[in-house]
């Protein structure tokens, strides 16, 4: 009866702290690899940096939200005090914007938080219930506590097993493991 392997999801490799795991990733790509991932204890811009993880659409997409919410207060609220049921109030015209300001500036924070919340989610593809990271022992018992780890995806077009592994030691991991899938 044969044993069959499982794929292989990328190899990872552990570094002592955070620099070296920084100059690691900054030299795979510029040996050519993109599918990578780099995983600390706690968050480093220097190896964000080395990621190239330098912009993030969710400000942009913050005030679009924020834009719709503002237009729809108001446009709900013209449809609602002209079109809809105009009452005149104290001889108040109909059209009468200033106060509409509270319930628009609300929808407005409303509607940018909820696309703030939504889209990062959507963004960082959360929730995932499963990475295959998970399935190396060194990376559960270190990642959250004192480990840096490094993990080039099988995916990339530069990847081939042994060359890859043979790059990763050179840079000076303290161990190089197989991530399956």
């Amino acid at each position: 009866m044969a044993v069959e392997i499982a794929p292989l999801y990328g190899l990872m490799a552990e570094f002592e702290d955070p620099h070296d795991l920084a100059v690691a990733t900054a030299r795979a790509r510029e040996a050519g690899y993109r599918r990578m991932d780099a995983y600390t204890p706690y968050p480093t811009e220097e190896v964000a940096e080395a990621l190239g993880l330098n912009g993030t659409k969710l400000p942009w997409l913050t005030f679009i939200g924020a834009i719709l919410g503002l237009s729809i207060g108001f446009i709900f609220q013209n449809w609602v005090h002209i079109d809809n049921y105009p009452l005149n109030i104290g001889g108040r015209p109909l059209f009468s914007w200033p106060s509409w300001m509270p319930v628009t500036f609300e929808m407005t924070i409303l509607f940018g938080s909820f696309t703030t919340v939504i889209m990062m989610l959507a963004l960082n593809g959360l929730p995932q219930f499963y990475h295959p990271v998970f399935n190396v022992s060194r990376f559960i018992e270190h990642a959250g506590t004192d480990g840096f780890f490094l993990c080039i995806e099988a995916a990339d077009p530069r990847f081939d097993e042994t060359e890859t592994r043979n790059f990763l030691r050179g840079l000076g991991a303290r161990e190089v493991m197989d991530v399956p899938n």
